[in-house]
């Protein structure tokens, strides 16, 4: 018997503004919305990523969230349409940001979202 991830969950201070943000990085669909119940009200969003079966992934309100500490788990995506260049200027453009976490010479770019989960665009271009 095994299993399988079907969702990644990522606390976020604006579950909505960031789940666009990945649907539009991932090709994904903000799927769903407002199924977390909060202080502040409804809240929580779903991005599915490769069809109704596809990933998951789900950004949950969490109070005080303030983005600066590093995460403990970052996502490494790559380029399906296009070089690693135009997909950096691409992501730049959505509301990416570099980041140095001491990366010397490498074939990555290392990325945060906009509330400061970090990410690494990778070279090697993969078939969608």
């Amino acid at each position: 018997m095994a299993t399988r991830i079907v969702s990644l969950v990522i606390d976020c201070a604006d579950p909505e503004r960031l789940a666009e943000f990945w649907s539009r990085v991932l090709g994904g669909e903000v799927s769903a919305r407002g199924w977390q119940r909060t202080p502040a009200g409804p809240s929580g969003a779903t991005v599915t990523v490769s069809g109704p079966r596809g990933l998951e992934i789900d950004f949950r309100w969490v109070p005080d969230r303030s983005g600066a500490e590093k995460n403990g788990l970052h996502l490494d995506i790559n380029p399906t349409d296009r070089n690693q260049a135009d997909e950096l200027e691409r992501l730049l453009a959505l509301g990416a940001r570099p980041v140095d976490v001491g990366q010397r010479n490498v074939s990555w770019h290392v990325l945060a979202d906009p509330e400061g989960n970090v990410f690494c665009l990778c070279r090697d271009r993969v078939d969608p």
